[in-house]
């Protein structure tokens, strides 16, 4: 396998209502790209981010509004709590985090209608 068909293991999870953009699945075995942009060359890629898994999940997981996961600006939007490996994603560099093999990303919605 050369380093462009190179994949990251991820799991990623979703609840507090996130599960219903990905079509009523709260765990997702993802086989992600272990390197961005996905458009050029090897030796202008970089390592894969959270930055990157967002827009990719937002692009090939995604079921139905968008508006919902994603914000205007590549992250997620207000109100979801995103975990890595257990940890709050601030501990870990929010959208820089470099992802890893088998790493584990929870994505919980804080927003519920009243």
């Amino acid at each position: 396998m050369n380093q462009s068909d190179a994949t990251l293991r991820i799991e990623l999870q979703f609840s507090g209502g996130m599960e219903l953009l990905f079509d009523n699945q709260k765990t997702i075995h993802a086989k992600v790209p272990a390197s961005f942009p996905l458009d050029t060359s090897v030796e202008d890629r970089h390592a894969a981010t959270i930055r990157d898994l967002i827009s990719w999940t937002a692009s090939n997981l995604l079921k139905e509004r968008p508006e919902l996961f994603i914000g205007t600006d590549g992250s997620v939007r207000s109100g979801i709590l995103v975990l890595v490996n257990g940890a709050d994603w601030e501990l870990e560099g929010e959208l820089e985090y470099e992802l890893e093999d088998r790493d584990e990303i929870v994505f919980i919605s804080t927003l519920h209608g009243g």
